[in-house]
């Protein structure tokens, strides 16, 4: 596991478990706030005992939304209020019990997780002002329907959990909304960018990821309609690839590519059903 210092008493910590996902601890003098955990809790155990040596006590845990990889580790951290999106908390009542015992039948090093389900619930947006810090949350859907953001503003730092990621990443989410995400956050004035997976942006990086990640979709929209349009075959849709619709192959360690083909046969069986359904 990785740790970065990203600005004061900031700390981002990227697993080397699993898909390069982060979780960001963010210090003030009251306590401290932890945005994500990590999906093993080997790496999360580190995350708390950092937390422990700073002599600090973890006043609020933020899911940024209900997939595993993302809260598995929650239950490590007692002591905190758990703040999520009121739809991440429906979706875990619906499926986190069901998935997290089918996901310890395959992954023995998840025998001990348990589900802890966020108590303090918001709608749109909330903040939060905890020890000389402005922690703004804010709805962003795309990615999945419960994201949402985080935007430390005396830092001018944003964790954008999985609405910004090397590939965006759309199935079981929203397209148009993502680029509304994206277009949202792009509106910002910030120093540092904490994605869901992946490297920390830093400012001369920001605007240019963003952009290509709303011109990725946008193209991917595209050329996916086009095919469909000239009658191409489901398994034929894999011939569009990343790097014509701007983007690398090579950050994850090459998991990008294996999202933007799950994108692209998520995306053109939701344009055929619309047009079936449009003909029925």
């Amino acid at each position: 596991m990785k740790r970065d210092r990203i600005s004061d008493g900031v700390y981002v910590f990227t697993s080397g478990l699993y898909a390069e996902v982060t979780a960001t601890v963010i210090f003030t003098d009251e306590g401290a706030v932890l945005v994500d955990t990590l999906p093993f809790p080997q790496e999360t155990r580190q995350v708390r005992d950092f937390v422990v040596q700073r002599r600090a006590k973890v006043l609020y845990v933020i899911n940024t939304h209900s997939h595993a990889d993302h809260i598995y580790g929650t239950y490590l951290f007692p002591e905190a209020q758990v703040v999520a999106h009121y739809q991440c908390r429906r979706l875990m009542e619906r499926y986190a019990e069901t998935a997290l015992a089918n996901a310890k039948l395959q992954t023995p090093q998840l025998a001990d997780v348990k589900i802890r389900y966020p108590e303090l619930l918001f709608n749109e947006a909330m903040t939060l002002r905890v020890g000389g810090k402005t922690i703004e949350m804010t709805h962003s859907p795309g990615h999945s329907r419960d994201v949402i953001t985080v935007h430390v503003v005396e830092d001018r730092l944003m964790i954008a959990s999985d609405t910004v990621m090397p590939v965006p990443y759309v199935v079981g989410g929203d397209l148009d909304d993502m680029i509304q995400s994206l277009l949202a956050i792009k509106a910002k004035s910030l120093e540092n960018l904490v994605q869901g997976h992946g490297e920390v942006l830093l400012r001369g990086e920001i605007e240019e990821t963003l952009d290509a990640n709303i011109a990725y979709l946008r193209k991917v929209d595209r050329l996916v309609r086009e095919r469909i349009a000239r009658g191409v075959p489901r398994t034929d849709i894999l011939d569009i690839t990343i790097e014509e619709c701007g983007l690398s192959r090579i950050p994850m360690g090459g998991l990008v590519q294996k999202l933007h083909q799950s994108n692209l046969l998520t995306l053109y069986d939701i344009y055929r059903s619309e047009i079936r359904a449009r003909r029925s």
